[in-house]
């Protein structure tokens, strides 16, 4: 490897890790409902199709649908086979320090024209002193012989400093991939984990609101039969019909939402979007332990792959700048064989090869400087990227504390308002039934209910979610969702 190839797999290597470990972030939001992610936006929404489409539901967990996202999301393949790549240059580099042996052996007829080389009969005149009686006459020109030969040959670096640069880099390089690697599983977690919770949510809404319209239902043939009885209004037969067919509708919202938020979770983890599924966790509630920023960034610092990423593509631009550098220095290798000859039948003779070249730099100031400064250049930015990242890590982790507390509150509200609003259709509703009451009360009562319970649906999502996004910012989400979330 020399030092315009090291160089040369330096940045691209930096390149590509920065592609990879960026994906994560930029890749990271959550889709809301109603939009259409594809995974040629995102590959983290893809997934190679595992399985073929059965007709019997498929039964899946939250744990279920991670370990099926390890397996198959297309986010995480190309992470891994980035890992791969850069593993694969760490191995053409590592080649560079050790020997290169080779055998080979053949055997041909061959014909020379001794006057095309420079053999003619001038130059046996010259050599005519050495004949007695002067040179041979009616000497051929044209010779014929067979030859047969044998020869292994061995060739090592012994002292490059290049070499040695390129090494470290392409080292650096194949840890900043496996990092990369690790932080696309813990995307994969927090998507499908994502995904996974809105389908419960959207569960959730779907039987609040078939709740709602069996309570309509009742309600209408209660406000039917009092009409047929001549104790009510047709204005209060009227109205829970119209509140009936306006649950109707949400419902049939909610149920395609549903639909729609599945088949997302479905491509994400390789499942046919055809396939019929049935999620068996409910949704998780717990609280979390109190943390402060100070403690969770210290986690961050030890366990977020991007961290460690970026740090390891600076030791690569490091070993790279070094590169440019060790073109002043000396190298020094070795070229040798041994083989065995030959010639028109005669016995074989060993022959052998043994050379030391030692290569000294006299003058390319120019060319290594500016080489040498460009390298620095992009050194200096990665050491900038590291400065600011340290500054967004602590800034993603007091911004999730913030959003986990704030989500908890609304959590606490959202729930008390599901309870009186629930105590406040009661008591409509035993109103009514009294007919102390028409049921436009009731149907407000109704109204303020069915948003109750959408927004506690809605909070609690949220508050999942941000709990999810501080295992995220803490760099610890693959191994502690469970217990972020309560499972």
């Amino acid at each position: 490897m020399d030092v315009k190839e090291a160089a040369q797999f330096a940045r691209c290597a930096a390149l590509g890790l920065v592609c990879l470990a960026g994906a994560a972030s930029i890749y990271g939001q959550n889709p809301g409902s109603g939009q259409n992610p594809t995974s040629a936006a995102n590959p983290f929404y893809g997934s190679v199709t595992a399985q073929a489409i059965s007709d019997e539901p498929l039964k899946l967990s939250l744990d279920d649908a991670i370990r099926r996202g390890f397996e198959n999301n297309l986010g995480l393949k190309e992470a891994e086979s980035g890992e791969k790549l850069f593993q694969g240059e760490k191995n053409i580099a590592l080649q560079q320090f050790l020997p290169t042996i080779n055998l080979s052996g053949g055997t041909g007829y061959f014909e020379h024209n001794l006057a095309a080389q420079g053999f003619g009969p001038s130059t046996l005149k010259k050599f005519g002193a050495i004949f007695p009686g002067g040179p041979p006459t009616g000497i051929s020109l044209i010779t014929k012989d067979d030859l047969t030969q044998g020869q292994l040959s061995l060739s090592q670096t012994l002292f490059s400093g290049v070499v040695i640069a390129g090494w470290k880099a392409a080292g650096a390089a194949a840890r900043s991939a496996y990092f990369a690697k690790m932080s696309a599983r813990g995307e994969v977690v927090q998507q499908v984990a994502t995904a996974y919770l809105r389908c419960i949510a959207d569960a959730s809404e779907v039987d609040n609101a078939t709740a709602l319209v069996k309570a309509d239902q009742v309600q209408l043939e209660h406000a039917h039969a009092q009409h047929e009885a001549g104790t009510a209004a047709n204005l209060d037969e009227l109205r829970p019909k119209v509140q009936l067919q306006s649950q109707q509708q949400a419902l049939i919202a909610a149920q395609n939402t549903l639909q729609k938020d599945l088949i997302l979770l479905k491509r994400e983890i390789g499942i046919d979007p055809g396939q019929k599924i049935v999620l068996t966790d409910p949704a998780p509630y717990s609280d979390v332990a109190d943390q402060t920023p100070a403690e969770v960034r210290a986690v961050a610092y030890k366990s977020r792959q991007d961290y460690q990423n970026l740090q390891n593509q600076i030791i690569e631009l490091r070993a790279a700048h070094a590169a440019y550098r060790a073109q002043r220095l000396p190298s020094l290798k070795f070229n040798g064989y041994y083989g065995v000859d030959r010639v028109n039948g005669s016995p074989s003779h060993g022959v052998f090869s043994a050379v030391g070249t030692l290569n000294i730099p006299i003058f390319r100031e120019a060319s290594i400087r500016g080489e040498a400064d460009a390298a620095a250049t992009q050194l200096a930015a990665a050491n900038a990227q590291f400065d600011d990242l340290r500054a967004k890590i602590d800034q993603q982790v007091r911004s999730a504390l913030l959003d986990v507390e704030a989500a908890k509150k609304l959590v606490d509200v959202s729930k008390s308002n599901v309870d009186l609003a629930t105590q406040e259709v009661s008591d409509e509703t035993d109103r009514v039934n009294a007919g102390v009451d028409d049921t436009l009360p009731l149907v407000t009562a109704q109204a303020s209910l069915a948003t109750a319970q959408s927004n506690y649906v809605q909070s609690l999502y949220r508050y999942n979610m941000a709990k999810l996004a501080l295992a995220r910012a803490a760099g610890v989400i693959e191994l502690q969702y469970r217990a972020y979330l309560g499972k």
